[in-house]
């Protein structure tokens, strides 16, 4: 019984929603463009976006033009962002602003085409492509529209990127160290505090290119041992004078004895304080 009237309310779903579509194509086919834009805009107005951007997208040639060119073409790009369609909605919204610079809805186009980048950032340990565009879309917004409630909520927003930025190089780096290629793992580290010399991962790059040091050292054929230790022992006290303080104090500083008993064994007669 359950099931059965289960299946009826699904039917009825079924055939209100076949309705509804065969009442848009209807009005589309036959009716007039005012009284699709008209019907466009109740649907808009009650937020059923599917709906209105049909409607709209119809309507959009009839009007091409005139003075409703600019109202359509936002207000589809704003149903697309409605729906979570951030991709397309981003297209609609970046032609709007390049066709559209006079429009009253520039702001609030040009503020949705920044969000939209913002949605579609992936998390830090895939490409951060669209987090660039991103950043930058932010920065623009803020250039062109300092007074803009909308500020603050970027600004917040323009960190979160930042900051995934800083981990997807950090964790770049990382997975070349955490794999064992040390001499990578330098290069990628010092490449990261170069690019992001602010990074909130700061002290950890740091740690860690002591530690490749030390390790690429410790493994290395003999007549590579010398430089590598002296090397290490650089890295090391630059690490010491930013963050004498750090968790990480006691370990370095016994990779540095470690690294003064093999040159002192080995003849090197300079300690390196």
């Amino acid at each position: 019984m359950k099931q059965t009237f289960l299946q009826i309310l699904a039917a009825i779903v079924v055939l209100l929603s076949l309705c509804r579509c065969s009442g848009i194509n209807a009005l589309i086919k036959e009716g007039k463009p005012d009284d699709i834009y008209a019907k466009a805009l109740e649907y808009y107005g009650n937020e059923k976006w599917l709906r209105a951007s049909t409607l709209f997208e119809s309507v959009a040639p009839v009007y091409l033009g005139t003075t409703r060119e600019d109202s359509i073409a936002f207000y589809n790009a704003r149903c697309k962002y409605n729906t979570f369609d951030y991709d397309l909605a981003s297209q609609l919204l970046d032609d709007f602003r390049r066709r559209f610079g006079r429009s009253v809805f520039i702001e609030d186009a040009e503020g949705m085409y920044t969000d939209c980048f913002y949605h579609m950032s992936a998390g830090p340990t895939r490409d951060q492509t669209t987090t660039s565009k991103a950043i930058i879309a932010i920065n623009e917004f803020i250039a062109r529209y300092p007074e803009s409630d909308k500020v603050d909520e970027f600004q917040k927003i323009h960190e979160e990127l930042v900051q995934r930025l800083h981990d997807k190089t950090y964790l770049n780096a990382y997975t070349y160290y955490k794999i064992g290629r040390y001499k990578s793992a330098i290069v990628a580290l010092k490449n990261a505090l170069r690019t992001y010399p602010e990074s909130s991962h700061r002290e950890e790059i740091m740690f860690l290119i002591v530690d490749s040091n030390y390790r690429l050292a410790e493994n290395s054929i003999a007549s590579k041992q010398t430089d590598r230790y002296l090397t290490m022992l650089d890295s090391y006290l630059s690490f010491c004078e930013e963050y004498p303080e750090s968790k990480h104090r006691k370990q370095v500083d016994r990779w540095a004895e470690q690294a003064r008993k093999y040159l002192a064994r080995n003849g090197e007669g300079e300690s390196q304080e």
